[in-house]
């Protein structure tokens, strides 16, 4: 399996990104919002998720491990394949679009190319409890894709080290937020 793919983009087209990797050029899928903030000639790290299918292969890339994983829920609930999965990343940052999760604001899901209001609803149900505590509360607003939010590397990193999303936010919900990354992943491991 392909964890993550580290290239300069190659070139840009629909939402996806060639990205070369020594010569070899890997195409994948991406969110709108990744897809603005990538730059053509630019070297760039993404996590991946390969899908396989009877008639074809797709691979699709995440600026943040955070994105793969909430992805990878999205892609759990039945109905919600790996293109509706990314249509839903693309309303916002990954954070706010687990914060609509947790907030139960089907409404903010439903916006998404090819995602109806049953469907919105479905993946509420099924997830709302395994995204963690909502960060801020009521709706979700659709950010534009120039708008960039920090990525919290302490929580890819707990990820990373094999907590599920929920266990990672929850270990780092305590945790000064000003301390360095390191400070802050050694805090919420102790915890």
């Amino acid at each position: 399996m392909i964890a993550h793919i580290r290239g300069t983009i190659a070139e840009k087209f629909g939402n996806s990104l060639i990205v070369d990797v020594n010569g070899v050029g890997y195409e994948m899928a991406v969110s709108a919002l990744d897809f603005d903030a990538s730059k053509l000639n630019e070297e760039k790290k993404f996590y991946t998720y390969h899908a396989v299918r009877e008639n074809a292969e797709e691979l699709y890339g995440f600026s943040s491990l955070m994105a793969k994983k909430i992805f990878e829920l999205l892609i759990g609930v039945q109905g919600i394949g790996p293109k509706a999965g990314m249509a839903i990343l693309s309303l916002a940052e990954p954070e706010e679009v687990r914060n609509a999760i947790a907030n139960a604001d089907a409404v903010f899901v439903a916006k998404a190319s090819g995602v109806g209001k049953k469907s919105a609803e479905r993946v509420i149900v099924d997830l709302r409890d395994k995204v963690g505590t909502p960060s801020h509360y009521g709706a979700t607003e659709i950010k534009s894709p120039n708008v960039e939010m920090e990525a919290d590397e302490a929580l890819d990193a707990l990820m990373a080290l094999g907590f599920p999303l929920k266990e990672a936010m929850a270990a780092l919900e305590k945790v000064d937020k000003n301390l360095t990354t390191e400070e802050r992943i050694k805090q919420a491991l102790k915890k």
